[in-house]
């Protein structure tokens, strides 16, 4: 059962990118506004251009709130800022004179347009931002007849290339916001386990341990009851140490940045992705079985995971049953990357030769199928080395490219 998620941290690099982009929506506003009533009086139509800058100051403010974050600022709301700004270049024509603008001069919305653009950046990436400046270049372009001046190529050059470089950054401070998050929530599962780990040692621990001892010494059913606790306390020291808590995962909110949230235990097979073999052969550690693992997580699809697992339990099966009570069973875990291999050892007197054939013959097919069966299945192997007096070993291979 999964612990609740609590928000712990939260970072945002771009928030403050979204904040000063608002700012400069308000300022270039009043700017286009000015240069207008400054040059008034040149224009061939200034009713139409009035026009337009009372929609472009209406607009600016009624959607001064929709470029604050992310979240707010949607696809739809983009390509209509946009449409605003391509919509006051196309009018510039018409309402100032053709001698104004083949001089180079500044179109209605003026650098406004900008914002629009700096939107598709901070938004979508370098890639949205490329197109939207590419509708901007194209469309100052057209109100020069295809015959740009030398300052408004320059002015569309510099816009086309600030916002692609805004956008590649914005992308690569997501990016590091995740990995800076996920380091977070490592260091603060490890913590936290940490704490566990001390808790259990003063108490739990030290029970388990004193019951085993005390079994030991009274001997008859006090000794099994020692012998069980004994298991106990080997496996909670096993799964205490391990580490094999899952953090949660990162936000992908852009609108909220990076986020760090307090780490969950997750049952084994929760979701049909990855499960950390790790965490289905930890339970089988005790005290007549030793775990050996990696250090990091031994990913594999949950369903071979899950079947691995289940061979290795019927091969332990196999060394209780036939090895005797006091035989003693290691687990050992390898990752090699292309596959996963574990190995099942035991320091029982082995199986005579001829042994398992004959077991098959009688319909015995616990070898056959629980673990040569499930390796099959998963594009895997089972090889079993067995010598008489000297313990039996099975070795289980998984290649990672073949399992589903």
């Amino acid at each position: 059962m999964a612990t609740k998620r609590e928000r712990v941290v939260r970072m945002s690099v771009e928030q403050p990118l979204w904040r000063a982009l608002t700012a400069y929506r308000l300022l270039t506003m009043v700017y286009a506004v000015l240069l207008f009533a400054s040059a008034y009086k040149g224009f061939v139509r200034p009713g139409a251009a009035a026009g337009y800058l009372a929609v472009l100051v209406v607009w600016t403010l009624a959607t001064h709130r929709r470029v604050g974050s992310a979240a707010r600022c949607t696809r739809g709301f983009l390509a209509a800022d946009l449409t605003v700004a391509l919509v006051g270049i196309a009018l510039t024509p018409f309402a100032d004179t053709h001698a104004r603008i083949q001089a180079g001069g500044p179109t209605l919305p003026s650098i406004w347009t900008a914002g629009s653009v700096l939107a598709f950046a901070l938004k979508g990436g370098w890639r949205w931002a490329g197109i939207a400046s590419t509708f901007v270049a194209v469309a100052n372009i057209a109100i020069h007849g295809g015959d740009p001046t030398r300052d408004t190529f320059h002015n569309v050059l510099l816009v086309w290339v600030a916002s692609i470089a805004l956008g590649y950054v914005v992308e690569v401070a997501r990016a590091s916001e995740a990995t800076l998050a996920r380091a977070l929530e490592i260091e603060a599962a490890t913590r936290e386990r940490e704490r566990l780990a001390r808790d259990i040692h003063d108490g739990v621990l030290q029970v388990l341990a004193m019951v085993q001892r005390r079994g030991t010494e009274l001997g008859g059913e006090a000794a099994e009851l020692g012998r069980m606790a004994g298991e106990q306390e080997v496996a909670l020291r096993t799964l205490v140490s391990s580490g094999l808590v899952r953090p949660s995962r990162v936000s992908r909110d852009e609108s909220l940045g990076a986020r760090v949230d307090a780490y969950e235990v997750e049952e084994p097979g929760a979701d049909e992705g990855e499960l950390d073999l790790r965490s289905l052969l930890a339970p089988h550690a005790g005290s007549r079985v030793s775990f050996a693992e990696p250090g990091t997580p031994v990913p594999l699809p949950a369903p071979a995971a899950r079947e691995l697992a289940a061979a290795v339990g019927a091969a332990l099966d196999n060394v209780r049953k036939h090895a005797g009570e006091g035989a003693r069973a290691w687990i050992l875990v390898e990752d090699w990357g292309d596959e996963v291999i574990v190995t099942v050892r035991d320091d029982g007197p082995g199986i005579p030769a001829g042994r398992l054939d004959q077991a098959e013959g009688e319909g015995r097919m616990g070898v056959a199928l629980s673990i040569r069966g499930r390796l099959r299945d998963l594009g895997g192997s089972a090889e079993l080395v067995s010598v008489p007096g000297q313990g039996t070993e099975v070795e289980l291979k998984v290649p990672r490219g073949r399992t589903q």
